[in-house]
């Protein structure tokens, strides 16, 4: 069992667990067609989120293969939540796990994704003592493959329509990090670091 210590401390973010406060400030961008178009679940109301908060979104360490921790990524100054953020300990034989990230599309291009990511990065190579982390992004998404891009990662495959998702076919590239390299891209300060 692994259970972080909250909030995670970024140069400028907390990352830190959902409550029902945050159900509100998640509608912005959970209910926002565009915001949500890439992710795998479609538009969200109210009801849905705080019952997603109370269940599924609610786990805040990891006990098993398939747990995962999704956190509410909060400015440090004006403790305004911008964006959540997952860790999927997708193989415990493999010591493998995934990330993903969404964040209200008013906070775009400040580096918060980057920044929130690379605080889940650590969470999973050094707290969870993974070998692998991966992220699935939908071609299209282009502002997100720029988020592993910059952290290290590298494009390990492109699935040409391989996915059935939202009414249509989806051709999804898989990235891939490992510890030893997230380790090197480390040393030669690629990427942000928790603070």
């Amino acid at each position: 069992m692994y259970a972080p210590e909250y909030p995670i401390r970024t140069e400028r973010l907390l990352l830190r667990p959902l409550t029902l406060d945050d159900a509100a400030p998640m509608l912005v961008y959970k209910s926002d067609a565009d915001a949500v178009r890439y992710v795998p679940y479609g538009q969200l109301s109210l009801s849905d989120i705080e019952e997603r908060i109370q269940t599924r979104w609610s786990t805040t360490r990891f006990e098993k293969q398939d747990d995962a921790v999704c956190l509410g990524i909060e400015e440090r100054e004006t403790g305004r939540l911008v964006g959540d953020v997952v860790l999927f300990w997708r193989s415990e034989r493999d010591r493998e796990g995934e990330v993903g990230y969404i964040l209200d599309p008013a906070q775009s291009g400040k580096g918060y994704a980057t920044e929130a990511v690379a605080a889940l990065l650590e969470l999973g190579f050094e707290g969870l003592g993974l070998h692998r982390i991966a992220a699935r992004i939908d071609e299209r998404n282009t502002s997100s493959a720029r988020v592993v891009d910059r952290l290290g990662f590298r494009q390990e495959a492109r699935l040409v329509e391989s996915s059935w998702f939202k009414e249509e076919w989806t051709t999804l590239l898989i990235y891939g990090l490992l510890d030893r390299e997230w380790r090197a891209g480390r040393a030669a300060g690629v990427g942000v670091h928790p603070s």
